[in-house]
């Protein structure tokens, strides 16, 4: 839902500056004015001089005037670059050449003829190592490794998907197939063009294909034996042991206008806020969940709702109280009051999963079916207590009481998935994550990528220069604002099998424990 309040403005000194400007050309008016050369002209060229400054005083009120939205002005195409700025005065101009080029609204857009170029020759090397969960991408793709990617199973999910993309010489195309529910679409799209402009060059030609829905749907048992290597490659925003799909970034990164959730980099700010607001000592010492009740295994997390039995707080989401309210009582950053907080599936994997781990309470994660692009790394007992969903509400309840006996350590498990969520999936490893499972897939294909026929070029002023309202302050915010100085970071080499299976096999003897622990109370 869109938001009435207008589009951010530019920092509060653009005024200042811009104003600075035009005392600067006044200064030097005066003094050249004083000449002898000038005094003979000034009668000359009173006239004129009265017009020029007058003209001057009009641009200068029209561009304070609309400061708030700088990058429109209503029947002309405008980016303040200012190239009448003396030489020495840069610091107002950003260090990009990705400015917004919008024009009256009630025109079509079309993506300006001097978009921003496609190559990036500045950027430096990065000899960062990317986080762990990276080495998951070889394990997602591993199914082409050898007989690679044919146009015709590319084109096999034309039936079942949202959008294709496609990027041919550094620029992005989509073709949309159906809408995807509210702003996943959308905000996929403006995710993967921000990476482009981010890395301008580097991201191969490549075609791909993605589905928006809850549930990956490519059916390992669809494929089996031989046959997998023929399975459509189909690029989703979670996967289980059961499916094929590629596991992506989710568009709830870019922010989520929908239900006024703020795009990742200012909400990691707004939650490391609202951690530190009350210490962990003093929070309720109770589960907390809340949301939608009414799908998947969410339906039994009902029957938990006991401080006194249970020790937990579920609360059923008014969506049209929340809706008619623009979500103001659903401020992530003020739910992290609570020593414990509940991770459960609904339909299929939830984008809340970060949320609720970043919150610095000891997460209770109720055996989730789905893993998106960076949860399989997560360790239980190290980032979340493992609740198993066969006995939810007892299972629960013995994870509060062992943490409000072992304080330190449910703390410091709550500290941990915390630390995990906010250093480990900055923004820049959600754009580096996108980059080499984009960058690794194409080098599967068996085929060079064409733009197909009905295929749009993609570029910011199709998305930013809407009508003001959430959903466009989301994109500006979220802009790039030009090409990375360094390259993405050096993504790992795969996991072997035995290394893989060892770690499954960890993950799957501390769940036994914790049984154990449980079974053993009683």
């Amino acid at each position: 839902m869109e938001d009435s309040t207008p589009l951010p403005s530019s920092p509060s000194n653009g005024k200042n500056k811009l104003w600075d400007f035009v005392k600067w050309t006044n200064n030097n008016n005066s003094s050249s004015s004083s000449s002898p050369s000038s005094l003979k002209l000034s009668r000359y060229f009173s006239a004129t001089t009265a017009s020029i400054l007058l003209l001057l005083l009009f641009l200068t009120t029209v561009v304070l005037t609309h400061w708030s939205d700088i990058s429109t002005l209503t029947g002309s195409s405008v980016t303040f670059t200012f190239p009448m700025f003396p030489k020495n005065y840069t610091d107002y101009i950003k260090r990009d050449e990705y400015l917004l080029k919008c024009t009256n609204s009630k025109m079509s857009m079309t993506c300006p003829s001097n978009y921003p170029p496609t190559r990036n020759l500045d950027s430096k090397s990065n000899e960062e190592t990317c986080p762990e969960y990276f080495r998951f991408i070889h394990e997602d793709l591993k199914t082409w490794k050898e007989k690679g990617i044919t146009e015709e199973m590319v084109e096999s999910l034309k039936d079942n998907i949202h959008f294709r993309l496609i990027i041919v010489n550094g620029t992005a195309y989509v073709k949309q197939y159906q809408k995807a529910f509210q702003t996943r679409d959308v905000n996929t799209l403006w995710g993967i063009l921000q990476l482009v402009k981010l890395y301008p060059g580097r991201l191969p030609d490549l075609d791909m294909m993605f589905q928006c829905h809850d549930q990956s749907s490519i059916k390992r048992d669809e494929y089996p034996g031989s046959k997998a290597a023929s399975a459509p490659p189909q690029f989703h925003y979670c996967a289980d042991e059961s499916t094929f799909d590629i596991v992506f970034p989710d568009w709830s990164f870019w922010g989520w206008p929908d239900i006024n959730i703020k795009p990742w980099v200012p909400l990691v700010k707004d939650l490391k806020k609202g951690n530190a607001m009350k210490k962990w000592t003093s929070r309720e010492p109770v589960a907390y969940w809340k949301g939608n009740l009414h799908t998947g295994a969410r339906m039994k997390l009902e029957e938990c709702d006991s401080v006194e039995k249970y020790g937990t707080q579920i609360i059923q989401q008014d969506w049209e109280k929340e809706v008619a309210g623009g979500f103001k009582n659903s401020d992530l950053s003020k739910q992290c009051v609570n020593k414990y907080k509940i991770y459960i599936e609904g339909n299929a994997w939830s984008v809340s999963e970060k949320y609720i781990i970043a919150c610095d309470a000891m997460t209770l994660l109720i055996n989730p079916i789905y893993y998106d692009f960076f949860s399989r790394s997560l360790i239980p007992m190290k980032h979340y207590w493992p609740v198993n969903p066969d006995n939810l509400c007892k299972s629960i309840k013995f994870a509060v009481d062992w943490g409000n006996n072992n304080t330190d350590k449910a703390q410091e498990i709550g500290k941990a998935g915390s630390e995990y969520i906010i250093n480990q999936i900055k923004i820049k490893h959600v754009y580096d994550y996108m980059f080499h499972v984009l960058n690794e897939y194409s080098k599967l294909l068996t085929y060079k990528p064409t733009i197909p026929e009905g295929a749009e070029e993609l570029c910011s002023e199709r998305f930013a220069c809407s009508p003001p309202g959430l959903e466009t302050t989301y994109k500006v915010d979220t802009m790039v604002s030009g090409p990375s100085k360094q390259g993405p970071c050096t993504l790992p080499p795969p996991y072997g099998q035995n290394t893989l299976e060892a770690l499954r096999d960890q993950n799957a003897k501390i769940k036994e424990v914790v049984d154990m622990w449980e079974s053993g109370s009683g």
